[in-house]
Formats: C-alpha cells, sequence, structure tokens
C-alpha cells in the first residue's frame, strides 16, 4: 500500500519535555523504529508538526536586538521544516540502509480571498500580558488577543488547497524514494496578482495538509499517530469509551475538542470521504498494527478494516 503517516507532536517532544534539540533527536530516532517496519512493507510518506519549534523561533526572533522586526512565520516555518526534516532523513537513512530517503521543504498554496485572513484565530508563541501584547503588536504589526487570564499573537488559519510541490512528491515516489514532507502544514503561500507566490503570515493546520497531500498522491491508507491508543467517546466521562472501528458519520455526530482532537477526526474524515479509503487515529509505536486493523480508531466507509485486498 501507499501509506501517509502524520506524526503528532509527541513524535519530536515528549509532555513534559523541555525544547532541546537532544530531547527531540532522541524521540525521532525512536519514532522512526516504528516507521522502518511500516517501510519495510509499504510505500512511505512523512508529514509531521511543528507546534513547539516554531513556537521557540518565534520567541527567539522576536526578541532579538538585532532585528528590525522579528522574521514572519512562513519563514519560521520553512526553518522547522530544514530542522525537523534534518532529523528525520538522518534517522531514517540510519534505520533503512539502503533506502533513498528525501526531506523536502514544500509550499502550501491557500485562498488569497479565505475569511480566515479577515479574522485570525490560531494562538502562536508564547504568552504575555496585555500590556506586552498590545506593544509587541505595536512594534511588530501582529495581532493579539486575550487567551485566558493572558494575551497571546494570533495569525489566520487558512484551508490548504495544494502542496505546490506535489508533482515532485509523486516523481521521487515512483523512484521507490521514502519522503518527508508537508512539516507543519507546509509553508502558507498565495499567489499575487501576477501569478508569483508570495509567503503569508498563517499557519495551516498539519493534519488537514496531510489528508490533502494523501488525497493527491493516492495513498491507500492515512494515519494521525499521536500518544493516545484510540479516540475516546465521552471523553473524560465516566463513560467514555474507545472507538475502534467506525465511519465518518459516526464521527461527525460526536463533539470533539476544538482544540485538539477535533482537527484531527476532521482530516481523517474529509480524507475517507473523498477517496472512499481508510484513515486512522492512534499511537505511534502501533503503525503496524493499526494498518493490520487490531489496534487504533480505523476509519472507513463501512467500518470495516482490514479489506481481502490488502491483505
Amino acid at each position: 500500500m501507499r501509506v501517509i503517516v502524520a506524526l503528532g507532536g509527541n513524535a519530536l517532544l515528549q509532555r513534559g519535555e523541555r525544547p532541546d534539540a537532544e530531547n527531540q533527536i532522541e524521540n525521532v530516532r525512536t519514532a522512526v523504529k516504528t516507521l522502518a517496519r511500516v517501510a519495510a512493507q509499504h510505500e512511505l510518506i512523512i508529514t509531521h508538526g511543528n507546534g513547539p519549534q516554531v513556537g521557540v523561533l518565534a520567541v527567539e526572533s522576536a526578541g532579538d536586538p538585532n532585528l528590525t522586526k522579528s522574521y514572519p512565520f512562513d519563514t519560521l516555518g520553512a526553518e522547522t521544516q530544514g530542522m525537523i526534516g534534518y532529523w528525520l532523513l538522518q534517522a531514517l537513512q540510519n534505520a533503512l540502509p539502503g533506502r533513498q530517503v528525501l526531506s523536502m521543504v514544500t509550499q502550501t498554496l491557500v485562498s488569497v480571498t479565505d475569511p480566515a485572513f479577515e479574522n485570525p484565530t490560531k494562538f502562536v508563541g508564547q504568552v504575555y500580558s496585555q500590556a506586552e501584547a498590545e506593544k509587541l503588536a505595536r512594534e511588530n504589526g501582529w495581532t493579539v488577543r486575550p487567551d485566558g487570564q493572558y494575551w497571546r499573537r494570533v495569525v489566520p488559519s487558512p484551508m490548504p488547497q495544494r502542496v505546490v510541490e506535489t508533482r515532485l512528491i509523486r516523481k521521487a515516489m515512483r523512484d521507490g524514494v521514502t519522503v518527508v514532507a508537508a512539516g507543519g502544514g507546509g509553508i502558507p503561500v498565495i499567489r499575487d496578482e501576477d501569478g508569483r507566490l508570495r509567503g503569508v503570515e498563517a499557519v495551516i493546520d498539519k493534519d488537514l495538509t496531510a489528508a490533502l497531500l494523501a488525497e493527491a498522491l493516492e495513498c491507500d491508507a492515512f494515519l494521525i499517530l499521536t500518544d493516545v491508543p484510540r479516540v475516546m467517546k465521552d471523553f473524560g466521562t465516566p463513560q467514555q469509551t474507545e472507538i475502534a472501528h467506525t465511519t465518518p458519520h459516526e464521527l461527525r455526530s460526536i463533539d470533539f475538542p476544538a482544540g485538539s482532537m477535533g482537527p484531527k477526526v476532521d482530516a481523517v474524515c474529509r480524507f475517507v470521504e473523498t477517496t472512499g479509503d481508510m484513515a486512522a487515529i492512534g499511537k505511534l509505536d502501533q503503525a503496524v498494527e493499526i494498518l493490520a486493523g487490531t489496534a487504533g480508531t480505523i476509519v472507513t466507509p463501512n467500518a470495516t478494516w482490514p479489506l481481502a485486498s490488502t491483505l
């Protein structure tokens, strides 16, 4: 099968860990042990999150006295793609001797008319007092909003339209290459009035981009790998239950938190609804078992997996 894996933040940074490079490199090595098992049996494309990493770089940039203004988020996203892509590239090369591996810096096209640009909602970076946030907003051209008792910067989160380098990824895969791409949802770009690409201040949902890329590459399976074994119905209540096999219709009838499981559920549902293929959410170290149908929350049009053709 052709499989795309979207690595959650836990693949790089465990809960409560400091975002030091050494911690993340070790976590990547652990993650790649599982990914290598998938790559041994299937064509593999890997995407990843970048939330903690882009937050660290944004704080560093905002506090650098040598800069007139902080780096924009499209540039920071490119920096994280290079950094995390390098860690994954090296770990995969070491785990898969003889296999060609490619880590790509990729752009994700969004619409200049997306309403998200008029209503920035995505919190990024650290928290500030109201006075400090408003001062930074004036100095850097930011939009800031209250986040609980603090204030934070917000940026638009437009819907992904296409990964610009999709054809190149497809060509690499035809040549037997394992590809790392679309990290952090991809570098957000628009086409200007002259048709030229231009970066914009935005953060694209990484799971929605992964689903879009999975569809464009005609993947047979789309896995979101995180630190939970299955999606839970009625999470946090005495009635909570694990969901093993389900359909997009059933999942969409359940209310999931917008800031955590909600976007993941939306992404897998979109992929299954569009393609009729399989998507799943589950633990990173159970990727092989998820593909075998014995772990994770598996989403298909009729809640049946594996299909006879995949055995």
